[in-house]
This record gives structure tokens, sequence and C-alpha cells, in this order.
């Protein structure tokens, strides 16, 4: 009997596995299914509701292992080591198996709503933490996963990506709680589903509130077809690079772009050659009277900076030097310390590059600042065009900006400051793909402009609340007449 027991229990175990990791590997993918992850933990959830500490622990860990292994491709493509992305994903997995044991104890011992806390602040600790201490920013949240559900979205501009993970993790364990208690639970359960139902509607009027501010014409451009398979070097092949995207840009400002973005270094110019450099973006710039922001590799020498210059009308170029590199490949760049806003424009415009919007910093100063467009030259992997190259989208729900963002091997994007894209394409749909479009470049004033990452310390708080109710009923628990221990 115990044998056949333990048997049905082995197999739940394995169904919950296999279920979990699938829902987990195309929720939280390069191109992830933005509702699967609303469920992806609910089988591990209900498995362990009903299971030894240990085996949920061991379910738990290998739902998500399995469910991370979607990635390892992405890893490869990288030229990461196998080991590097098994540190990451074990990692990952042991917080979300100790999230669930946290789960599940407060579950058995009837404290629901420690329960329904319990996974979410752990995770969004854990996402917080991950964020300030790696140089992967924001890049691995799960909120990533739902730039696609716009009701949603709009809750980064109170919360930042930390109360969207919450939320995300909060309505499967509300699921598996109800599961568990039945009718005991029911106002756990109904509390859940009212407050994201709220959160819903507040997205929805928010989408539905007209934005403020002038629309801009922006063009981006983008070669994925230039005969370079890094960055052109110093000298002719940087000129002969230059001069083809300035011809380009010359189309997109004869049919009225304002302004013109092109991607992340594109060319290196160094300090001797810097006013041949600078010759075919300024005098463009000053012909057409549009902005022009270019992506070069600047050598300085012994320093070098991986930089977007900025080319205005009548006004010397100004740079912006990248904050946040991508090890091992930008290593040797010296990091920038400050931002950059345009000159002379009735809208505020600001400057980033490509991995500076992993980062909640620059751009939360960059919204302080009353910026109203962030223009952004990158360069993404091709397979992560569509994960990489719309990070950024959630920086402008938070900070209130719009986007133009032009990389190589990845997309053209424009987007607004509620996350919809405007206008987009690939960077390989044309030798020179183009893209000209008008977007709202009025700033829009949020809570988290105000209050920066607010919720992820509510989280930490709560975190530290649950772990003192699991002190507390374990001792009540052992305090109990009938019970010795």
């Amino acid at each position: 009997m115990a044998s056949a027991l333990n048997f049905r229990r082995g197999i739940f175990g394995l169904l919950a596995i296999v279920c979990a990791s699938l829902l987990f590997w195309f929720g939280n993918d390069l191109n992830p299914w933005w509702p699967l992850l609303w469920f992806a933990p609910l089988p591990v959830l209900v498995f362990a509701s009903r299971s030894s500490w240990w085996s949920a622990a061991i379910v738990a860990y290998l739902s998500l292992m399995a469910g991370g292994f979607g990635m390892w491709r992405y890893f490869h493509l990288l030229g990461a080591p196998f080991i590097a992305w098994l540190s990451v994903y074990s990692i990952a997995a042991l917080v979300f198996a100790a999230a669930v044991l946290l789960f599940r104890a407060l579950l058995r011992r009837g404290a629901w709503w420690s329960a329904l806390l319990a996974i979410p602040s752990v995770w969004v600790s854990y996402e917080y933490i991950r964020n300030l201490a790696t140089s992967g920013g924001t890049a691995g949240s799960l909120a990533y996963t739902q730039l696609n559900f716009l009701p949603f979205l709009q809750l980064a501009s109170v919360t930042g990506p930390w109360g969207m993970s919450f939320l995300l993790l909060l309505f499967p364990s509300a699921l598996a709680i109800g599961w568990h208690a039945r009718r005991q639970a029911r106002r756990v359960v109904v509390t859940s589903i009212a407050i994201i139902v709220v959160v819903l509607i507040f997205g929805a009027v928010r989408l539905a509130v007209p934005q403020s501010g002038p629309k801009m014409r922006v063009g981006l451009i983008a070669s994925d077809a230039t005969g370079d398979v890094w960055t052109a070097p110093d000298g002719v092949r940087t000129q002969r690079l230059f001069r083809d995207y300035a011809g380009e840009a010359l189309k997109l400002a004869a049919s009225g772009a304002r302004i013109l973005v092109l991607p992340e270094k594109i060319g290196t110019v160094s300090d001797s050659d810097a006013q041949s450099g600078n010759a075919a973006f300024q005098s463009l710039a000053n012909k057409t009277n549009a902005t022009i922001v270019a992506g070069m590799v600047h050598v300085s020498s012994p320093v070098e900076y991986n930089e977007a210059r900025v080319y205005t009308p009548g006004v010397p170029p100004r740079s912006y030097d990248k904050e946040h590199m991508l090890p091992p490949f930008e290593s040797k760049f010296r990091p920038g310390t400050t931002i950059t806003l345009l000159p002379k424009r009735a809208e505020t415009c600001g400057v980033a590059i490509c991995k500076d919007l992993d980062f909640t910093s620059p751009s939360r100063r960059y919204g302080l600042a009353g910026a109203g467009l962030m223009l952004a030259p990158a360069w993404d992997f091709t397979i992560d065009r569509w994960w990489h190259g719309h990070i950024a989208i959630m920086r402008g729900v938070e900070d209130g900006f719009g986007l133009a963002r032009a990389a190589k091997n990845g997309y053209l994007t424009v987007s607004d400051n509620r996350g919809r894209i405007v206008a987009e394409t690939r960077s390989d749909s044309a030798p020179f793909a183009t893209l000209i479009t008008d977007v709202p470049a009025g700033h829009s004033a949020t809570v988290y402009l105000l209050l920066g990452d607010w919720f992820a310390w509510l989280s930490l708080v709560l975190l530290v609340f649950t772990l003192a109710q699991l002190h507390r009923v374990w001792r009540n628990k052992a305090l109990e007449p009938n019970n010795p221990g």
C-alpha cells in the first residue's frame, strides 16, 4: 500500500515538473507567450501543498531548471560556457525552491495570508538584489514577459518592474491556496483577484488618457550588411560607413525627420581624426536642421569610450558615454557617469546606449530631468531582438518618456510612454533599414519617478514579515499541549 502511494506521488511530482517547466520555458523565453507565466508556478505549488518538504524542494528546483534550459542557446550565442548558464539558473532555482518551502510551511499551518505573500516577496527581493549586485541589471525580471500585456504593463509607472513580478507570482499562489483550503481561504483568493482587476482597470484608464505634448518626427537607420562584422576600424572604412549612413539620413530628413538615430558602435574615431569623423554628420545636421545621434567607439589613448555623439544644427557636437557595459565584450571601455540632454528643443530629449536601459538608472535621472523622448543607439544579437530590444520600453513607462531605439542585429523601434509600439521594423529588412514616424514627445509624471524602487523595499519588508510569521506559527505549534516537540 505504501509503495503504491509513493508511486502515485512520484507520478504526480513528475507531472508537476513537466507542466511547470513547459510553462516556464514558453512563458519566460526570448519570445515569451505572456499568459503562460501567470500559471507557471501553479503545478509546483499544488504538489508542494500535499507533499513532503524534500520532494517539494526537488520538484520546485527541477521545474525552474528545466524551464530555463531554453535560454541555454542564448548563453551559447554569447560565448558563455555551460557553467555560466548553470550557475545563473541554479541560483534562481534554489531561490524558487526556498520560496516554495516557505509557502508550503505557512500554508500547512493555516497562515493563508502569509503564504500568499511568501513566493512574491522572496522572488522580488531576489530580483532586486540581483539587479544591484550583477551586470545584468533588471534584465532577468519576470516582468519583461508581460510587455505585450499593455494594461498590466502600466503598473510599472507606479512600482517599476517589481510590482509586476510580485502580482505575477501572487496570482498562482492564491489559486494554490484556494485549491488546498477550499472555502476556508475564499477571502484570500477573492482579494488577490480583486487587486489584479483593480490594477488592470488602472492600466486600461491610463492607456485611454491622451498623452501630453507635441509629436516629434523621428527617423531610425541600421544596417546588418555593411561588410563589418563588428565595429568598423578607425580610418577609411569608418569614414565610408559614416558617409553611407549620412546618405540614408539625408533621405529621412528630406521626409521631415527632425531627429535621426543610428546604431551603437558603427565605427571608430580617435582624437587625431575627430574633425573628419564629425564632418559627415555635423554638416548634414546644419544642412537639414535635424539632430543626429550616432553610436561610435571613441579612442582617446589609452582610454576607449562607447559613445553616442550628438550633432545638432549650429552647435558643436556633444557626447554621451555608455554607463553600463556588457562583459566581457565591453570591459575595455571606460563607463560614463553623466546624462546628456539635447540642446535647443521644445521637448526635452535624452541619450542612452543599449544596455543602459536594462537598468532603472540612468533612465530615472532622465525622467527627473523632464525627458519626453529617449534616443538610444543599440546593438543586439539577432536571437534576442524581441527580448532585449523591448526591455527599454518599460523604462519609458516607468519614467514617462517615449523611445526611439535603433539597433544593429535587432529592431528599429519607436514606442510611446505607455509602452505602445508606434512603429517597428527589423534591421535586416534592407541593406540599410530605415523607419520614420511621429511619436509623442511630452514628458509624463509617474509615481515610480517620484518614489523610485519603493516596491522592491516593500517586498523586502514583506519577506521579513513572512519569516516572522513562520517563526510564530512554529512556536505556537510547539506550545500546543498535545505537541511535546
